[in-house]
């Protein structure tokens, strides 16, 4: 066997993904990972990647924990929704969302209509390890960071439960790996992803 035949053989290992026909929607908890996995995932799909998050510094002109401080909680979730909504209805592509976005029934409905949700099931203390050097979570600005991060967790987590798809994050996969993995799920949704030969 040729160099040439080798090296062709070793390429087809089978369906690669083709076009993307809705949004597929990256949630789950701070740390999880969804923005990096979701950037690696869009460019593997050669399609945008949205955060929403980002959305909202944009149109607000100020960072997430600027936003928390000035004007509260309650009105960041309006905006989210809002952003959200808008992106759904605009663009295809992959989406990041903020770790409280999920919880919202209305946001999880607009997702479920205009996307599909995947989440990105890290472990506590995989979450922890990745948030706690970090100053950007208002959240987690508390006397006891953890203690805060771990009632979140328990809060959300039956929240998350209800994705479309869930991948797990180990803290272990790269990035690439991770991306594969939500392939790998979303075979189960043609309606999603066409996979060519």
């Amino acid at each position: 066997m040729s160099e040439k035949e080798q090296t062709e053989e070793t390429v087809t290992v089978g369906p690669t993904p083709g076009r993307l026909k809705k949004t597929i929607v990256m949630v789950g908890m701070m740390g999880a990972g969804k923005t990096a996995v979701g950037r690696a995932l869009a460019a593997r799909l050669d399609v945008p990647f949205l955060d929403s998050d980002h959305e909202i510094e944009a149109a607000a002109n100020m960072s997430i924990p600027e936003i928390f401080s000035r004007d509260g909680e309650p009105f960041f979730r309006l905006k989210e929704r809002q952003v959200i909504a808008r992106l759904l209805e605009e663009e295809r592509g992959v989406l990041s969302t903020g770790g409280g976005a999920f919880l919202s029934e209305e946001n999880r409905t607009l997702i479920t209509e205009g996307g599909v949700s995947v989440w990105l099931q890290a472990d506590l203390e995989v979450l922890w390890n990745r948030v706690r050097h970090r100053d950007s979570r208002p959240l987690l600005r508390t006397s006891d960071p953890k203690a805060t991060l771990r009632e979140l967790y328990d809060a959300r987590v039956p929240f998350y439960e209800k994705a479309d798809l869930t991948v797990k994050s180990d803290g272990q996969a790269s990035i690439e790996t991770m991306v594969d993995r939500v392939l790998e799920a979303l075979k189960e949704r043609p309606d999603v992803l066409e996979w060519t030969k």
